[in-house]
């Protein structure tokens, strides 16, 4: 365990055990999701794109910007403590990457004793922004 700077001086686990504990999300590990940063209900994902998330016109899979997302939403709202699913996902699609690298960042706007709700902004590494995405979940336990 180790200080995290986004935790205010809270003991967390290190980002290693973390990246483990989210390596078995195999559909978010496939797509190439890399958790590059947590916090407190605070997480930074990232992906390279390549030829696999091009839809038939050559442009980027607006799949591929919910999964990155949704698993930012999934790594801040339960590497703490897991037992957090979404129950309703918005996205807006709302630019075009202007380099490969694409980031989605989160902010907890609300965290309730059964429900919480975040809102994930998608980039590419430029500040483009590329989705707004505003997801609700549910804390199973």
């Amino acid at each position: 365990m180790r200080l995290n700077k986004f935790t205010g001086g809270l003991k967390v686990k290190d980002i290693e055990e973390i990246r483990e504990f989210f390596s078995h999300d195999m559909y978010a590990a496939d797509t190439g999701a890399y958790i590059e940063e947590v916090g407190d209900n605070y997480a930074k994902v990232s992906l390279t794109l390549n030829k696999h998330h091009k839809n038939a016109v050559g442009g980027v899979m607006g799949g591929v910007y919910f999964t990155l997302a949704d698993f930012a939403f999934a790594v801040a709202s339960n590497w703490q403590k897991p037992g957090t699913v979404s129950i309703t996902s918005d996205i807006s699609f709302i630019g075009v990457p202007k380099s490969d690298k694409v980031i989605a960042e989160t902010e907890l706007i609300k965290n309730g004793r059964s429900t919480c709700c975040y809102n994930v902004r998608v980039t590419d590494d430029l500040g483009t922004p590329l989705a707004a995405v505003k997801i609700v979940g549910f804390h199973k336990e």
